[in-house]
């Protein structure tokens, strides 16, 4: 999509909000723009724009693979005790609308329940996991739909 704010906002976010951030959920574009960098392509650089996110001081870096290629959707997350990779089978639809924010909202919860931060992450990548696997039953508006948020207990009408 477009970029929602300007260039300059983009550095006070590093500069005076990331120090004081638990965890920073960017996806690759979204991490690229915060770096200034090309888009993360390999595990490698993927690796490495979390180093460079973490060395900006939140506790932790979850980068979101979606938006990458392949069979497998993996996120990198990434803390002062190192790194673990989280994948899923990549699931081919167009009803993706507000993934991103119902991971970081599924992570949240996650904390909010007691569970430490690698198990919440771990928990709401299944649950991302399978509401855009649930995600084409539903049929809401055109175009991009969303995820299927209540997929455990509203079965969509196939």
């Amino acid at each position: 999509g477009d970029p929602l704010i300007a260039d300059e906002a983009v550095a006070v976010l590093c500069d005076r909000l990331m120090p004081h951030v638990r965890l920073v959920t960017p996806n690759l574009p979204e991490a690229a723009r915060l770096l200034g960098d090309a888009v993360a392509d390999t595990p490698a650089a993927v690796e490495a724009q979390a180093r460079r996110l973490l060395a900006l001081g939140p506790e932790a870096v979850l980068l979101k693979g979606g938006h990458g290629q392949g069979p497998e959707s993996a996120d990198y997350l990434l803390d002062r005790s190192g790194g673990r990779w989280l994948s899923a089978p990549r699931i081919a639809t167009n009803n993706t609308h507000g993934t991103g924010c119902t991971l970081s909202s599924a992570i949240a919860a996650g904390l909010a329940s007691g569970l430490a931060l690698e198990d919440a992450v771990a928990a709401a990548k299944v649950y991302i996991t399978a509401a855009i696997a649930a995600a084409d039953r539903l049929k809401i508006g055109s175009g991009r739909g969303p995820v299927h948020h209540f997929h455990a207990w509203w079965p969509a009408e196939a």
